[in-house]
């Protein structure tokens, strides 16, 4: 099923998608921003609501930067005094985050308007966008053709799948940013939420979220969350990575051994009993606690989204890779192919736990 959501401010129609399998799971998407508008679940009494955090009309999403639900390009997370260098030649990129580059800069892949065909197969269906970044678009080079497909299954599964290619090299990383809240309404933020992340070790920020280069394992630190914990337990301890992010706002270097997809991450809200499993074949994981959101934003069903309200869960390669030769490559050069996948797995726990 398919709709008009609204109208840019010169007349340019966004039109949403709405997904839903035979479990009665639902994932609404827009054009603008490729976007996950709502994403609606049902908790362990069967009742459905929606766990993704976002506007109620579109002028709300031109208006504000807060990514909700959208897709992040064409380099999601930071990267340092925004500029990098690729065979000697340096590219200045807009600094949209005091002089850091964040999320694609001031205009990214958020705030374009993509091309999108439908589909449906034998238990699943789905919406393809795409669109092409043109050459030097918010300073980054070459023509860059984008793909992001959504397939919704009979299993529960929202899959993401990322293509793109380049006519010159540039520097890619693409992610989702969609705010989860599993608790839908009833809870005002997300610390309740137990959550665990297949990671052995993380990239420490300085000042301004940026890598310090390193690759630190989690052992003995507020980082390690390998075993199921519930934020509330470790997001306040006396750790200076957390305070320089007010919380978790940092790259989970994941366990792998393959360029395969793995176990990344899986969330479960204790009241409601649903669940949220990631697995990705990208390298890192961002684990974002909403840190920055500060109740002047209005959400759906009027509510003002306050500090920790929403988490994100964004695989990724890892911020500011183009300036660090010790990280996974985020170069694509012409001829070759970029093709990642994310799946979210939704769920139920059996029983409560105490």
């Amino acid at each position: 099923m398919q709709d008009t959501f609204g109208y840019l401010p010169d007349g340019t129609p966004v039109t949403r998608f709405t997904l839903r399998n035979p479990l009665g799971t639902e994932v609404q998407l827009m054009t603008y921003g490729a976007a996950i508008v709502a994403c609606k679940t049902r908790d362990r009494d069967g009742s459905f609501g929606d766990i993704a955090l976002g506007f109620s009309d579109l002028d709300s999403y031109v208006n504000h930067s807060a990514y909700f639900g959208a897709v992040v390009g064409r380099y999601a997370n930071r990267i340092a005094n925004a500029h990098f260098s690729i065979d000697g030649r340096t590219y200045a990129l807009a600094a949209n985050d005091g002089s850091h580059h964040l999320h694609g800069g001031r205009r990214g892949f958020d705030k374009h308007v993509w091309n999108a065909k439908t589909f449906e197969r034998e238990e699943r269906r789905g919406v393809t966008f795409f669109r092409v970044s043109p050459d030097m678009e918010e300073g980054y080079p070459g023509n860059l053709a984008v793909q992001v497909q959504y397939t919704l299954t009979n299993g529960d599964e929202l899959v993401v799948d990322y293509a793109a290619n380049s006519d010159a090299p540039t520097a890619v990383n693409l992610t989702q940013h969609t705010y989860f809240n599993l608790a839908q309404a009833s809870a005002a933020d997300v610390l309740d939420h137990c959550v665990q992340i297949n990671a052995s070790a993380f990239t420490p920020v300085t000042e301004g979220l940026i890598p310090n280069g390193e690759i630190v394992p989690v052992d003995g630190t507020a980082f390690d969350l390998r075993t199921e914990i519930a934020i509330r337990e470790s997001i306040d301890q006396p750790d200076d990575q957390l305070r320089l992010a007010r919380g978790y706002d940092h790259n989970f270097v994941l366990d792998r051994t393959d360029g395969g997809l793995v176990p990344a991450a899986r969330l479960l809200e204790p009241t409601t009993g649903r669940t949220l499993e990631v697995s990705t074949t990208e390298p890192g994981l961002q684990f974002y606690t909403g840190n920055f959101l500060d109740g002047t934003l209005q959400g759906k069903s009027g509510r003002l989204y306050g500090r920790r309200s929403g988490l994100c869960l964004e695989t990724q390669h890892f911020p500011d890779s183009p300036n660090r030769s010790r990280f996974p490559c985020t170069i694509l050069r012409p001829g070759k192919a970029l093709a990642t996948r994310t799946v979210f797995r939704f769920g139920i726990a059996a029983h409560a736990q105490s």
